[in-house]
């Protein structure tokens, strides 16, 4: 596991020891970041589910401004730590231990790119996706990143948010969700 481009280009990064991580594959991170690659700089990013951290801190690499990542493991937690420290890269905001759905309600602010790679075979997906648009903490023209096994159906989207696109690679699926710009008319 590395970082593919920007700032901690080539940088190994730690991996989990056990089974209960499933980090993001190197070609479907590639792919992802090849996606939203012109959507990624100068972004406030939170990393959900962040496990070992490597999609924030990719991000982070290619010149987000900032990022939070947020899992209830402790194990992860550390990881994550050890893994933003290895890289070199700035604009950590905070690296918080709790539980990833109750997180998204405590006031989180706002961000432009969010990464949602949950265990699969959950709900954490949808109940992820339903607070994020509940609290609406996605920036107008924001991103968020799903991961999620090929097979598994998108989430549904309400308004202003919406589907952007949805790829596939191998057993593993990205679907990218939006949120629209909110016109005011002026009188």
């Amino acid at each position: 596991m590395r970082v593919i481009s920007g700032t901690a280009r080539g940088r190994r990064l730690h991996e989990p020891s056990g089974r209960g991580v499933r980090p993001t594959a190197d070609r479907v991170k590639e792919a992802m970041f090849n996606i939203i690659q012109l959507r990624v700089e100068n972004r406030r990013v939170l990393d959900l589910f962040s496990g070992t951290g490597q999609l924030g801190i990719e991000a982070l690499s290619r010149g987000a401004r900032g990022a939070v990542f947020v899992d209830a493991s402790p194990e992860s937690v550390r990881l994550t730590r050890e893994n933003v420290e290895l890289s070199g890269v700035s604009g950590l905001e905070a690296v918080v231990r709790r539980d990833s759905i109750a997180y998204l309600g405590e006031g989180c602010g706002r961000f432009g790119l969010i990464f949602l790679d949950p265990p699969f075979d959950t709900a954490l997906l949808r109940e992820s996706l339903d607070k994020i648009m509940k609290f609406d903490i996605l920036e107008e023209n924001g991103i968020i990143v799903c991961e999620s096994r090929s097979d598994a159906p998108a989430p549904d989207a309400r308004d202003p948010y919406y589907i952007a696109s949805g790829h596939k690679y191998g057993g593993t699926k990205l679907t990218l969700y939006s949120r629209m710009a909110m016109h005011t008319q002026e009188d």
